[in-house]
């Protein structure tokens, strides 16, 4: 459950992001719950910018033929991060290398839909790094970034396809990872 501090679109991916350092920094999840405020609240106020994405690239690119999902070296392919059906643009920051086993069983899933509520801490760095810088961007241009929790039921809900993942792992209403991948793009 993200902390009371996260209210907004912006916020919840700046605490993903937070939470992104904090793994970067190897502290496991009791050692990193402060370094995790810190760092949402600097992102929050533009104290400190995300990576850039040459930095991305330069990580991607140290472990280029393999699958950044499970590791695999075989049967290497492309795949959209926030899926070209789901309006993803075609640009190198919505791609990443995976074998073509977990390429099939992405299929046309979301990001955080794929891995699921339980196992979103437990996304690759690099994917989740892209994306959330995506999805910040493309929040930005539809004007949903600050997009409060009071307004999610008449603003975001009623388009947002995610709405079963919501009623199963969290609370329809509530800001969750969900909010930030929902609806077409």
């Amino acid at each position: 459950m993200p902390p009371s501090a996260i209210k907004t679109i912006r916020d919840t991916i700046y605490w993903q992001y937070a939470k992104l350092m904090s793994k970067s920094a190897g502290l496991n999840i009791y050692q990193s719950r402060g370094f995790q405020m810190k760092k949402f609240k600097e992102l929050q106020s533009g104290e400190i910018q995300w990576s850039s994405t040459i930095r991305e690239w330069l990580r991607e690119h140290e472990k280029p033929n393999e699958c950044i999902y499970c590791g695999s070296k075989e049967n290497l392919s492309t795949e959209h991060i926030l899926p070209k059906s789901w309006g993803g643009p075609d640009i190198p920051d919505n791609v990443v290398k995976v074998c073509r086993t977990c390429n099939s069983k992405k299929g046309a899933k979301k990001l955080y839909e794929y891995f699921g509520y339980d196992n979103r801490d437990k996304i690759p760095r690099i994917a989740e790094g892209k994306y959330l810088k995506l999805l910040f961007r493309l929040h930005e241009e539809r004007g949903t970034l600050d997009i409060s929790e009071d307004e999610l039921k008449g603003k975001l809900c009623p388009n947002c396809e995610m709405g079963k993942l919501c009623i199963k792992d969290y609370k329809p209403g509530k800001i969750s990872v969900y909010c930030v991948e929902g609806g077409k793009w």
